[in-house]
């Protein structure tokens, strides 16, 4: 059988097919890719010590005594002209007041504060920010988690780098780490990348739409000048990527991709603090502004249709003995894996984000799956704890 005489049902699944497919490429090849292309073309930049601005390192910490003991010489031992580490100690009833203690006699670059253990739930982590902001001492504010550890000694420098050069906030990289054994390893590391890759890559196409705690900066007249936290104290979490959302600037956002620039998360032992991570981001979504975060729904929309038009296709194809439909079903899905394919391991790379083969198309029909799972889970913990 020729294409000329493929039914109206084929001509139908076909279309639909295709035009799935080249959605589903646009959005690997334009959005997916962008961070990887952008990083290779930038390289790396040199500034002398005295271009580069002050800087204040701020982390809340709460019940985080013994990661905060691993991850603090990492964060106070940066290669930096002019920084200063701020700790916001959130109530915590473990041994986080001795390990500050105990750092205070070390590092003089060191200051720590405190919220009160009855401080308000919802708002504790806002207040701590909040602490940390006013204490510092610096025009410009880089925060990260006190479970998290820059990759290298030059992390402040890179986000200092972006500063110098006008911005106004800097968005970067945060990577997982996780144990070899731990079941779902490979799909957490893959949900973290594309994760990430989405809120990057629409900020390099300047729609920046969240950031990532865990590694973000601001400058501080920023926060003051969209009177703090007040838009959102109503919401519990969004201290973040809700915040961002609010006050990112289109043309004074800056991205950093480096090796360099990325902090580690190194906790994630437990399936329970994956969910934790991933349900708090997902709660804050559905009060985002704009409208290119949206976009990515898009893209799910259309690879659940891809897979379904190509199942049908297929299945058509073998049931009427029409191997053209067939063949050329096959042919479509072997070239979108090897777009993504593609796209993945050169962000992988980049990111130091796992290795991926024929558990690709898995992890690519679960992670939608998982986010509305984890969504669920979000609103009815938030739910009960009002």
């Amino acid at each position: 059988m020729t294409i000329d005489h493929l039914t109206s049902t084929e001509w139908i699944l076909g279309s639909t097919l295709l035009c799935c497919f080249l959605v589903q490429l646009f959005f690997w090849l334009f959005f997916y890719k962008r961070p990887h292309s952008y990083q290779k073309k930038r390289g790396e930049i040199s500034l002398p010590d005295e271009k580069l601005p002050a800087i204040s390192v701020i982390v809340t910490s709460k019940n985080s005594a013994e990661e905060l003991a691993q991850n603090l010489p990492f964060i106070i031992e940066q290669d930096y002209p002019d920084f200063e580490v701020i700790i916001v100690n959130r109530g915590s009833t473990d041994d986080t007041d001795m390990v500050l203690k105990a750092a205070d006699q070390k590092y003089p670059r060191l200051y720590h504060t405190y919220v009160p253990a009855e401080a308000d739930g919802i708002n504790e982590k806002k207040l701590a920010l909040t602490l940390g902001i006013k204490a510092a001492k610096n025009d410009y504010l880089l925060f990260t988690e006190a479970y998290c550890r820059p990759s290298s000694e030059h992390w402040i420098r890179e986000f200092g780098k972006e500063f110098s050069q006008g911005k106004e906030v800097v968005l970067g990289f945060s990577r997982l780490e996780v144990p070899k054994k731990r079941v779902m390893r490979g799909f957490m590391l893959y949900d973290n990348l594309i994760f990430q890759l989405k809120f990057l890559s629409m900020a390099l196409l300047g729609k920046p739409f969240m950031g990532d705690g865990r590694n973000l900066a601001y400058k501080k007249e920023l926060f003051f000048k969209h009177k703090g936290f007040s838009p959102i104290l109503n919401l519990e979490g969004g201290e973040d990527d809700l915040y961002i959302n609010r006050i990112a600037p289109k043309k004074n956002t800056g991205v950093v991709l480096s090796k360099e620039s990325m902090t580690e998360t190194d906790s994630i032992t437990h399936f329970s603090t994956w969910r934790t991570i991933k349900s708090r981001y997902l709660y804050s979504k559905q009060f985002y502004k704009g409208f290119s975060f949206r976009l990515f729904g898009l893209e799910t929309f259309s690879k659940y249709f891809f897979y379904l038009s190509l199942i049908c296709a297929i299945t058509l194809g073998i049931t009427t003995g029409n191997h053209i439909v067939t063949i050329l079903s096959l042919l479509l899905f072997t070239l979108r894996y090897a777009v993504q394919w593609r796209v993945i391991t050169l962000n992988s790379r980049l990111f130091g984000a796992g290795k991926y083969h024929v558990n690709l198309p898995f992890y690519d029909i679960f992670q939608p799956i998982s986010n509305a799972c984890f969504r669920r889970y979000a609103i009815k913990r938030n739910r009960k704890r009002r």
